[in-house]
């Protein structure tokens, strides 16, 4: 094999693992209780 196939095949995996690392980011439980508290402040009636 030649370097630009390992160049590209390192390329893609780090590619992909961190496509998969935003995606378990993103949708974790603890961030989803994080994002979703000040959208529902926000439509609070101040007093």
């Amino acid at each position: 094999m030649d370097w630009r196939v390992w160049t590209y095949l390192g390329f893609g995996t780090a590619l992909v693992v961190t496509f998969l690392w935003i995606i378990i980011h993103y949708y974790r439980p603890q961030r989803k209780k994080n994002v979703e508290t000040p959208k529902y402040r926000m439509l609070e009636d101040d007093e």
